[in-house]
């Protein structure tokens, strides 16, 4: 897919896009996802302004990220200040999932938005089209050494709106395997190089799977899906588009999807998770503890818990998530930044925030360090990061990410995520791959006649 050429939209020029929805608007739906719960308190977390020099130009930002992530994004923040201590950096840490989308949408109706925040590029489709966001500059991206060009052509087109450029992908974060060295080379599945080797089919892997079983003398693959909002859906998803089928789910429907598609992917599911080589009924927490504690060969998570294990598993692998269909594909979803709709533009401000995002990608080998795959292609190629271990064995699965279908109520943190994941659980513990299709048929066809609330009335 080509790059987008650049655009012209400058600050202080007039931007294009809807119109500014209104907060009955953003109330009834919250443009954030069905289900969404209404965030009844301010930041949970504030760091101190990077800079405090009168002639500084504030820059306020929104994130989602704490704990490990968030004492990332403060080191990178202030090799921001380093390089550009004119910016008066504001960060503000708000819970994640529903309440920071909630957050977020209702700053913008109610002029009381940041520079720039940080979203999942699968939600963009929920807040470009109602006019939440602002478009990026690209020429003024350019004079911070940032362009189109320096991304996954795929993943820039994600973040693409009417012609106009959304969303600056700071990373992509897929859904991966890591798996036990020593019990991959004991079921002979290391290549002559030491990593694991590919696989001819889904049979092949199912397999491999009952070999890694003998080895940990439990469990060939760990994935802990029970009770969880997303993990199921991570996983068919992946399965489903590995095999080349599409999914399209317009506005009032009704919805397409290959049921054959869907049926294979259910089937191999049930396959291997059988309940003999490979449980089919773990939760989040369950299945990293029987990867960490060697009761498992493999583990089937998304890249972020890689901190966790590096320090819990002593044989530690890591690879993009296995081609077991006909086209390789890892799911993944991108954090990205992006500029909230203003009730006035200002174009110092937006000069500035244009600045700081450019230099946070350009400082992306700190985020890579945490296992998140930068998306800026000058640090993903770089020495630096190819040189991180076992980042840069699954760093391909940032070249072929799978993200949600493009629809207003997906993404992630959604209702329709947790929806989806419930096919997964009907097909590993409930009624069988054929009852998943049915229920996938039903909750599509439910999720394209809801009334998108960015189209209600005024």
């Amino acid at each position: 897919m080509p790059h987008p050429p650049g655009g012209a939209e400058g600050p202080g020029r007039s931007r294009p896009g809807p119109g500014r929805p209104t907060r009955r608007q953003v109330l009834r739906g919250g443009m954030i996802g069905a289900g969404a719960l209404a965030l009844g308190a301010s930041a949970l977390g504030c760091g101190a302004p990077l800079s405090t020099g009168s002639d500084a130009t504030r820059v306020r930002f929104w994130s989602l990220f704490q704990g490990g992530d968030g004492a990332r994004v403060q080191t990178m923040l202030s090799d921001v200040h380093k390089q550009a201590p004119g910016l008066r950096v504001e960060p503000t840490t708000l819970a994640w999932g529903p309440p920071y989308y909630t957050k977020l949408a209702m700053a913008s109706v109610g002029g009381r938005a940041p520079e720039t925040a940080i979203m999942h590029m699968s939600r963009l489709p929920g807040y470009a089209p109602g006019g939440l966001l602002e478009p990026f500059d690209l020429d003024l991206l350019a004079e911070f050494q940032v362009t189109p060009d320096d991304f996954v052509p795929d993943l820039w087109r994600r973040g693409r709106y009417d012609g106009h450029s959304y969303a600056v992908p700071l990373d992509t974060h897929p859904f991966i395997a890591f798996y036990d060295t020593a019990m991959a080379d004991e079921a002979g599945l290391l290549d002559s190089s030491g990593a694991l080797r590919a696989f001819e089919s889904d049979e092949d892997f199912i397999a491999a799977s009952h070999e890694l079983a003998r080895a940990s003398g439990a469990n060939g693959v760990a994935f802990g899906h029970v009770n969880d909002d997303a993990q199921g859906w991570r996983l068919f998803w992946n399965l489903y588009r590995q095999t080349g089928a599409d999914m399209r789910l317009p506005e009032g429907g009704p919805a397409e999807f290959d049921r054959d598609a869907a049926l294979r992917a259910y089937t191999f599911l049930a396959g291997l998770f059988d309940g003999e080589h490979s449980a089919a009924d773990l939760d989040y927490q369950t299945a990293l503890a029987a990867f960490s504690d060697g009761r498992a060969g493999m583990l089937f998570t998304g890249e972020w818990e890689l901190p966790y294990l590096a320090e819990a598993v002593e044989n530690l692998g890591a690879a993009p998530f296995p081609t077991v269909f006909e086209e390789p594909g890892s799911y993944a979803d991108s954090h990205s930044f992006v500029l909230p709709r203003q009730s006035a533009s200002d174009p110092e401000r937006v000069r500035a925030a244009h600045r700081f995002v450019a230099l946070m990608v350009r400082n992306s080998l700190t985020w890579g360090k945490a296992g998140h795959v930068p998306a800026y292609v000058p640090v993903a190629d770089s020495d630096a990061y190819r040189a991180l271990e076992p980042q840069s064995d699954y760093a391909a699965a940032g070249e072929t990410p799978v993200l949600d279908p493009e629809a207003w109520f997906a993404g992630a943190g959604s209702k329709f995520q947790s929806d989806m994941s419930e096919t997964v659980r009907t097909a590993l513990s409930g009624s069988g791959p054929e009852a998943a299709v049915e229920q996938l048929d039903r909750a599509l066809a439910s999720w394209v006649t809801r009334p998108n609330p960015s189209k209600g009335d005024m």
